[in-house]
């Protein structure tokens, strides 16, 4: 007779929790894969707010079905199942988070994920830049839900086929089809950029980036356009989200639209900044003071991918109105 393997800590923990019935106490045990989970549903999502409601979901579905579990698994593992079919079942019911056509370029639900919400493991930071920038997470919304799933669960988490294939009730010939077909849709979507997104790479900022995040909010507060224009790449990629039409254009062109948008009026527009990351990458929160107000209010997020020391990549969120997580209002 083959001896049970021995429960872990974490296990042990859990099953006593939830034996006892106490479920304050369960919260206890489960809370510490709180940061996990919620990354994982972000990458699903691409919606920092549907991560959070969709990780209480898991919490909750855990709750319910506490008596199932018996340590085959690890715990870590049985919670990202249960997250990962709440998230498709969330999926399933939202026709606005269909797969997006190969030809749209915006995903108008995307949402930035605050650093200060990140995984404290630092190998999951490691990884997270790669797995956690905008471009990327756009990519990955181009897959349809149950492919988008194996991509993130063999690429990005690094389950072999047989554990993908037992959480989502998939064959393994299945889920090795579906991974091939999401790599390929990926790949297309990051074209020219970093295309093995599970190779180490530093979460720390260079410092050609803090530069570039330092000059473009003193052009703000200077109303300097040429010195803006200056920090932007010609085949400059800007979106404003939630509006719709993005994609590339000239440094001049992104100029003179913020300019014919009503922004950028000397002796009008009085600006302030913060430098801060967000998706892991370098951001610029902008705060703008309209004439007769008594202080700058949060206005914009700005959202960088810097390229030799320039703007390459510019994603702007718009925040005025609403709380803006590790933000203050206004200044």
């Amino acid at each position: 007779m083959t001896e049970a393997t021995p429960l872990g800590a974490d296990e042990a923990a859990f099953i006593a929790a939830a034996l006892s019935g106490d479920q304050a106490r369960f919260a206890l045990v489960t809370e510490r894969h709180r940061r996990d989970l919620q990354l994982h549903c972000y990458r699903m999502l691409a919606n920092y707010e549907d991560a959070q409601d969709l990780t209480q979901e898991t919490f909750l579905r855990a709750w319910r079905r506490r008596e199932s579990f018996r340590g085959h698994a690890a715990l870590r593992t049985w919670l990202f199942r249960i997250a990962t079919n709440a998230c498709l079942d969330f999926l399933d019911k939202r026709h606005d988070r269909a797969p997006l056509p190969a030809e749209a370029p915006e995903v108008l639900y995307l949402q930035p994920y605050p650093d200060r919400a990140l995984p404290e493991d630092p190998q999951e930071s490691v990884v997270a830049r790669e797995t956690i920038e905008l471009a990327f997470v756009v990519a990955v919304q181009h897959l349809p839900p149950r492919q988008r799933a194996v991509f993130i669960l063999r690429d990005v988490l690094g389950w072999p086929a047989s554990k993908v294939a037992g959480a989502l009730e998939l064959t393994v010939a299945s889920v090795t089809s579906a991974l091939q077909r999401a790599r390929v849709t990926v790949r297309e979507r990051l074209p020219g950029r970093r295309l093995d997104w599970r190779s180490p790479a530093t979460h720390e900022l260079s410092d050609g980036e803090r530069a570039a995040v330092k000059s473009y909010i003193d052009a703000h507060e200077r109303n300097d356009l040429a010195g803006l224009s200056s920090l932007l790449r010609d085949d400059l990629r800007f979106a404003m989200l939630p509006e719709r039409g993005t994609g590339t254009t000239t440094a001049e062109d992104a100029v003179n639209g913020w300019v014919s948008g009503g922004l950028f009026r000397p002796g009008h527009d009085d600006w302030r900044g913060i430098a801060t990351t967000v998706n892991r990458m370098p951001a610029a929160a902008l705060y703008l003071r309209a004439p007769g107000e008594p202080e700058h209010r949060l206005f914009a997020v700005a959202v960088l991918r810097v390229v030799d020391g320039r703007i390459a990549e510019l994603t702007g969120f718009a925040a005025g109105g609403t709380p803006w997580p590790g933000l203050p209002p206004a200044l």
